[in-house]
C-alpha cells in the first residue's frame, strides 16, 4: 500500500472511505454469488473470492481505488475449465495465472496495454456478454436441471430441447426482480448496484409469500451456505496438471491483466491520478495465487465496483479493505439467509450485468465502419462465442498483426517509390 495516499488524510476522508466500502460491499455480494453459480461452482466461492481479492488488492495493488473480485469476463472461461477439468484443477489454473501475472509485471507487459487493438477488446467483451446473458436463460425459465456445455450453440440447443419443462413460477420471480431493477434505475439511474440487491430481496420475498416451494433456491440446489471462512488448503500440483492447465492459466492471466489495467486506467481518468501498472499486475498475481488457497476463483479489478467506489467519495485503499471486511461480516452472520434466495432472482441481475458490459454502442460503430477493424471485431466476437475466448483473442491478434505488417510494408514501398 502506498502510504503517500494518506498525506493530508482526515477523519472526513475516513468516513467517506468506510461508507463507500459498505456500498460496494452490498453490490459485491449478489454479484459474487451470481458469478460463481454462472461459472458452474458453489455460490459461496464467490464470497470467498470477494473477501480475499478485495482485501489483498487494496493493500498490494497499484491503483488506490481498485476493487477486485470475481467478474463477468471470467464466466465462460471458468465454466469451460470446470466442465473440462473440474473445480480442483480450476484452483490450480488460477494459482498458475497468478505466477504468470507476476512474470508479466517483471517483463513490463503492462506497458503494452495501450497497444492492444480496441476491436479485439470490444469483440471478446461483447462475446462474453452474450455467453453470460444466454447462460442465465435456464435460471430465468426454471430449467435448473438441464445439462451445461462448454459451447454456446450446444447450450442454446439444450434450452430449446427442454422448453416444455419451464417453470412459470421461476419466470414470475425473475420478472419481479427485473421489474424492480428497472423501476429503481428509472427513478435513480446511479443506483445500479442497489437495484440488484433490492431486486433480489423483493422478488424472493414476494415469491416466497405467494408461491413458496414452487421455485428453486440457492439452498435447494447447492445446499446451505456455510457461515464460516475456510482454512487455507490447496490441491496437489503435478507436472502433468501444470502442462495440461497452462493454456487455461495463460488465458486467465491475460484476462486479469487486461481487465485490471483497463479498470485502473478508467480510475485514473475519473480521479486525475496515476496508477502503477507493474505494481497492479504484481498485486493481482499475488491475489490469484492466494485466493485458490481459500477455495476462491480467479479475480481481477472490476470496473463497475471500482467506479461505484470512486463515485461514493473513496480516496484511499481503506474503502477496498472496508468492502472486503463488510462481505466477511455478512458471510459470518447472515450466510444461512442467502440460501433462501431464488435462483431465478439472480438471473436478471447477471443479464443486466451482461447488457452493461456488452459495449453495444462501440460494437455497432465499428461494424458500421466496414473496415478491417470491423473484420477483426466480428471474427473475435464469433470465435469467442462459438469456440472459446483463447481462440478468439489469438486469431484477432494474428489478424491485427498481419494487417499491421502489410500496412507498414505498403508505407515502405510508397516511401521507396518517392525517394527512387
Amino acid at each position: 500500500m502506498n502510504l503517500e495516499v494518506f498525506r493530508n488524510y482526515s477523519l472526513q476522508h475516513l468516513k467517506k472511505d468506510i461508507l463507500s466500502g459498505i456500498v460496494v460491499g452490498i453490490i459485491a455480494i449478489p454479484l459474487g454469488l451470481g458469478f460463481a453459480i454462472a461459472s458452474g461452482i458453489s455460490p459461496v466461492t464467490g464470497l470467498y473470492t470477494t473477501i480475499v481479492a478485495g482485501l489483498l488488492i487494496a493493500i498490494l495493488g497499484g491503483c488506490r481505488f481498485q476493487i477486485a473480485g470475481p467478474t463477468g469476463a471470467f464466466v465462460p472461461v471458468l465454466l469451460g475449465i470446470v466442465l473440462q477439468y473440474g473445480y480442483e484443477n480450476l484452483l490450480i489454473a488460477g494459482f498458475m495465472s497468478g505466477i504468470l501475472l507476476i512474470i508479466f509485471a517483471l517483463c513490463k507487459v503492462g506497458a503494452l496495454i495501450k497497444y492492444f487493438p480496441p476491436s479485439i477488446i470490444i469483440g471478446f467483451q461483447s462475446g462474453i456478454a452474450l455467453i453470460i446473458f444466454s447462460g442465465q436463460i435456464p435460471n430465468f425459465l426454471g430449467l435448473h436441471a438441464i445439462d451445461k456445455f462448454q459451447f454456446f450453440h450446444l447450450n442454446i440447443k439444450e434450452i430449446f430441447g427442454n422448453l416444455h419443462f419451464i417453470n412459470i413460477y421461476s419466470i414470475a420471480t425473475a420478472g419481479l426482480c427485473l421489474a424492480t431493477i428497472l423501476i429503481v434505475l428509472y427513478f435513480s439511474p446511479k443506483s445500479l448496484g442497489m437495484s440488484y440487491l433490492l431486486g433480489i430481496i423483493v422478488s424472493t420475498g414476494l415469491a416466497s409469500f405467494f408461491f413458496s416451494n414452487q421455485f428453486e433456491t440457492i439452498g435447494s440446489i447447492y445446499g446451505e451456505i456455510p457461515r464460516h471462512f475456510p482454512a487455507p488448503a490447496f490441491p496437489d500440483i503435478t507436472v502433468e496438471r501444470v502442462v495440461t492447465l497452462l493454456p487455461s492459466a495463460f488465458v486467465i492471466a491475460i484476462l486479469v491483466g487486461l481487465q485490471s489495467l483497463l479498470t485502473a486506467r478508467v480510475a485514473d481518468e475519473m480521479t486525475k491520478s496515476k496508477h502503477s501498472s507493474k505494481k497492479e499486475l504484481i498485486g493481482q498475481g499475488i491475489v490469484n495465487m492466494v485466493t485458490p488457497m481459500f477455495s476462491g476463483i480467479p479475480a481481477a479489478g472490476e470496473i463497475a465496483r471500482t467506479v461505484t467506489n470512486i463515485k461514493n467519495g473513496a480516496s484511499s485503499p481503506i474503502a477496498g479493505i472496508t468492502h472486503a471486511i463488510f462481505v466477511l461480516i455478512v458471510l459470518l452472520v447472515l450466510a444461512p439467509y442467502a440460501s433462501y434466495v431464488a435462483l431465478a432472482s439472480l438471473a436478471p441481475v447477471l443479464m443486466v450485468v451482461a447488457w452493461n458490459i456488452s459495449k453495444k454502442e462501440q460494437f455497432s460503430k465499428v461494424v458500421k465502419e466496414k473496415s478491417f477493424h470491423s473484420l477483426v471485431l466480428l471474427t473475435t466476437f464469433s470465435l469467442t462465442v462459438f469456440t472459446n475466448l483463447t481462440i478468439g483473442i489469438a486469431v484477432g491478434l494474428c489478424l491485427s498483426g498481419a494487417h499491421f505488417m502489410v500496412k507498414k510494408s505498403q508505407e515502405k514501398q510508397k516511401l521507396l517509390r518517392k525517394t527512387g
